[in-house]
Formats: structure tokens, C-alpha cells, sequence
């Protein structure tokens, strides 16, 4: 019991340190994601009621939606192979068997990947961590082979990180019926309250349950038991029983922050963050033009007091008056909206808003008239572009696409679905190399300045053609083709020094 009470301290810390953040996702969820965090006591699986009458104009939701379904397709596209394994010495490809192995690992990995639920979670995850800066999903093992993501929302969990700002703690509380406590953990495993509810049919209790993940200050790994895991897990109850302990031999959470301003930082901030103010001020821009058109189609009236009965406003509608002298109905005052104006300060909002979300990014090609530039001028400024998100992917890929990778090898390798390496590379590290969209636009940037320097060496070449032979034009090929994603083994090896 003295040990549940240290967790559920530690639990309740870990919420301390979350509560500032709190206000601030429930105004982003409102304006932004009106179907995505939980708070305030509300439960993950309940129904959440979205607030019409604030959410006027869908165009912040509609940007986030881009961004979600452009990063899917350009960075983790599950139509397309956006990863690769190489090792980090070049010549070891080059050895019997290795290039053979390497791809059935892949292609092993890819499989894993497709028959879990992991692109659905990731298509959610995108637009969670871009409106709140901050997402994570749980990649467990499926007892039929392979993984299982478990997908949160904002409010749903808390965090901590390492002195490196690596997160290494995760938290979550939930609840239970009894019978799903007793499937889950045992009903041996239960206070004697909830073990009693089990015999009661159509019992609709619920209870609270903690899931903590944290380092374990006990690991070893010459030792196979949980106890010495890496990371250890526990289920308690507030009450302080203890449903379960286990551990893991990686972090299990994949927690990504869009940005951080340091390392102690635990949550991140995301484009919802920057934009919330404009997407306030289009929701009240909204309301004032739907208000200015319904007083010019419907405007407030002035009543003669010799109207007999109630003011027939209806099309075609009939008013009997005592006195025809003066207009017995009449507009309190003139309403003539500038609408167009609106419209326009309006667009410009929502032009700052998909920014943002690198909406026109994603939506380049369908947005812009293409029909007079080349394919060339087309694939280049696409390039340009998709620059804009290396930040972003810089961080994503340490956050989400490293740790997923690592975590997937290392659960098809405990279950032995992986094939047996070559005997020559045990002990050596795998490198991950990613070959989506947005990736290549990355490493693709690098090609510029070696054609450059290729230019000014055949210019120095002309007036002196001794300079030719300093140049290795067989690297600078491979190099090339490596910075824009093709496989150099249509290379011949030996031309390669």
C-alpha cells in the first residue's frame, strides 16, 4: 500500500505540472478541434457536444484537416514505402546476403505496420499535435503477432521528461466496469466491494483506474524478468490497490511535441497555439456579418400605434391600420452592410490561418494555376515549399518516426517474426533512412549546391584542366542520387572510390 501511495503521488504531481496548460487546450478544442480533448471529468469514450453557437465558420477545422491528411500523405503515406535500413558503413551493403536481408526486414516492418491500426492513430495525431501541440499513442504488442496502437486525446494524460527533455513518463487515468476490471486483471486482484458487484447482473458501476509508465530505477538487462525492465508499468486504484505491475524493455509511448521552447519544457505549443486570437476574431467576424444581413433582410420595425393586432411581417402579408397618414410599419433605421469588405477582411483571416497549418503547402498544386510553367518549374516549387516544414520534420522524426521504428523492430524481433541477420553484422546498429515526400524534399536541397560546385569546378576546369582530375565525379553522382532518393545500386561499385 506505501508503494501505491508513492505512485499515486507521483501521478497526482504529474497532473500539477499539467493544470497550466489546461485552459488554454479547452479554448483550442472549442475554436479548433471542437471533437477532440477531454476535460473536466469527461469521459474519452462519451459523446462530445460541439458549441454551434461560438463555432460559426469551420475554416480553422478545415486547415487543420489539411494539415492532418498532408503530413499522412508526405510523411507517412501508407500507399507508398517512406522508410529504408541501411547500415552506417557503405561497404557492408556491399557483402553477401546483406542487401537481401536489409529489404525482408523492411518489408517485414512495413507489413507490421499496415495490418495494425497504426495509420489510422497517425492521421488523428497529426491534427491533435498541430492544434495542441502535444500528442502520444501507447504502440503495444498484439498477442496474435505483431502491434497495437492506443490512441489519447489533450487532457486525457500526463508527462515528464528527462534532463535531455526526452519524454520518459506517461500517465492516465480511466474507468472500468467491474467486469471489464476482472477480464483485465483478475477478479483475485479486486477490493472485496467490486468482487461482490461481479455476482450482481447488470451492474453499471464504474471505477477509476491509474496507468503509470516510468524509468525504472531497478533495470538491469542481464535480468529477463519485468522487475528489471527498462521502463516500469503499474495499474493502481485511488483507493491504492494495486491491479498490476509489468514493465517494458522500450518506452512504449510515441509522445510528439510540435515545438518546445527548452528542455525542462514537458508540453508542447503548435500552429493552434499562433492562431487562436485569428480564429477568435473570425468566429466574431462571422457573427457580426450573419447579424448585419439578418437586420438588412429582417430589419427591427416601427409600429404605428393605430395597428390593429399583431404586425404580419410574412411576404405578401397584410397589417390593418386606423390611420393611413403616416407608414403604420417601418424599419427602425437603415441597415446597408458592406459585405463585400467583410468578405474580404474575413479571407485575409483565413488566409493567415491555413498558413499556419501549411494548408497552401499541401493544397500548392490544386490552388495555383499550373498551366503555364513546366514540370521542372512545378517539381521545384514544390521543393521550395515543402523546405518550409524541416523544422517540423526535424522534430517529428526524432519524436515519432525514430521511436515507432525502434519500438516495431524491437517487439517483431522479441516475437521472432524478424529474419535472422548475417552472422557479420550481430552487434551492429541498423540506420533508418526516410524516403517519403516531404523527406526528400529535404535532402533533395542538398543537390544545389553540388551542382554548383560542379559549375564552378568546370569553369576553373577551362582555364585549367588540371583541376578536372581533383574531383571524384563518380561520388558526386552517388551523392546526388542519394540526396534525391534513388537507390544507387544501378551504380557500378568499383567506379565508386
Amino acid at each position: 500500500m506505501k508503494q501505491t501511495e508513492q505512485y499515486y503521488k507521483r501521478y497526482e504531481a504529474l497532473k500539477q505540472a499539467r493544470a497550466p496548460w489546461l485552459n488554454t487546450w479547452k479554448e483550442l478544442s472549442t475554436y479548433l478541434a471542437p471533437t477532440r480533448g477531454v476535460f473536466d471529468g469527461e469521459r474519452p469514450n462519451a459523446a462530445k457536444r460541439v458549441d454551434h453557437k461560438t463555432l460559426l465558420d469551420s475554416s480553422a477545422s478545415l486547415a487543420v484537416g489539411v494539415l492532418g491528411a498532408g503530413m499522412m500523405s508526405g510523411l507517412t503515406s501508407p500507399s507508398r514505402s517512406w522508410f529504408d535500413l541501411t547500415l552506417h558503413h557503405r561497404y557492408l551493403k556491399q557483402l553477401p546476403g546483406v542487401s537481401a536481408w536489409l529489404l525482408e526486414v523492411k518489408k517485414t516492418l512495413e507489413s507490421a505496420l499496415a495490418k495494425s491500426n497504426l495509420y489510422s492513430v497517425l492521421q488523428g495525431m497529426y491534427e491533435e499535435v498541430s492544434v495542441f501541440g502535444t500528442a502520444a499513442f501507447l504502440v503495444e504488442e498484439d498477442p496474435q503477432g505483431g502491434i497495437f496502437c492506443r490512441p489519447f486525446t489533450a487532457g486525457e494524460y500526463v508527462l515528464d521528461v528527462d534532463e535531455k527533455g526526452r519524454v520518459n513518463t506517461f500517465g492516465r487515468e480511466f474507468v472500468m466496469t467491474a467486469q471489464q476490471l476482472a477480464s483485465s486483471f483478475g477478479a483475485e486482484n479486486l477490493p472485496p466491494q467490486i468482487r461482490a458487484e461481479l455476482t450482481r447482473p447488470n451492474a453499471g458501476s464504474v471505477y477509476n483506474v491509474i496507468h503509470l509508465i516510468f524509468p525504472n530505477p531497478q533495470a538491469d538487462p542481464h535480468w529477463a524478468d519485468f522487475t528489471h525492465f527498462a521502463y516500469k508499468s503499474v495499474y493502481f486504484m485511488p483507493d491504492g490497490t494495486l491491479l498490476r505491475e509489468g514493465g517494458y524493455h522500450e518506452f512504449p509511448v510515441v509522445a510528439v511535441r510540435w515545438e518546445t521552447k527548452n528542455t525542462s519544457q514537458i508540453y508542447g505549443r503548435g500552429p493552434g497555439w499562433k492562431v487562436l486570437g485569428d480564429v477568435k476574431m473570425l468566429q466574431k467576424m462571422q457573427k457580426t456579418k450573419l447579424v448585419a444581413l439578418d437586420k438588412s433582410t429582417n430589419p427591427p420595425v416601427m409600429v404605428s400605434a393605430g395597428v390593429q393586432g399583431e404586425v404580419n411581417l410574412l411576404p405578401g402579408g397584410i397589417t390593418r391600420c386606423n390611420s393611413l397618414t403616416d407608414g403604420a410599419v417601418k424599419p427602425a433605421y437603415q441597415v446597408q452592410p458592406d459585405v463585400s469588405s467583410l468578405d474580404d477582411a474575413m479571407e485575409q483571416v483565413r488566409h493567415t490561418i491555413r498558413s499556419h497549418f501549411f494548408a497552401d503547402v499541401f493544397l500548392m498544386l490544386s490552388s495555383q494555376d499550373v498551366s503555364n510553367r513546366t514540370a521542372a518549374e512545378v517539381a521545384e516549387r514544390r521543393q521550395e515549399k515543402m523546405l518550409l516544414l524541416g523544422p517540423v520534420f526535424q522534430r517529428l522524426k526524432t519524436e515519432l518516426l525514430d521511436p515507432l521504428i525502434e519500438r516495431t523492430y524491437f517487439i517483431l524481433l522479441r516475437q521472432g517474426i524478424l529474419p535472422p541477420a548475417p552472422e557479420y553484422l550481430e552487434g551492429l546498429e541498423l540506420e533508418v533512412q526516410y524516403i517519403s515526400t516531404i523527406a526528400q524534399a529535404q535532402r533533395a536541397a542538398a543537390v544545389e549546391p553540388l551542382l554548383q560546385g560542379l559549375e564552378l569546378a568546370a569553369r576553373v576546369a577551362e582555364q585549367n584542366p588540371a583541376v578536372a582530375g581533383q574531383l571524384n565525379y563518380a561520388r558526386a553522382l552517388q551523392e546526388g542520387l542519394e540526396s534525391l532518393g534513388v537507390d544507387t545500386v544501378l551504380l557500378h561499385r568499383e567506379d565508386i572510390q
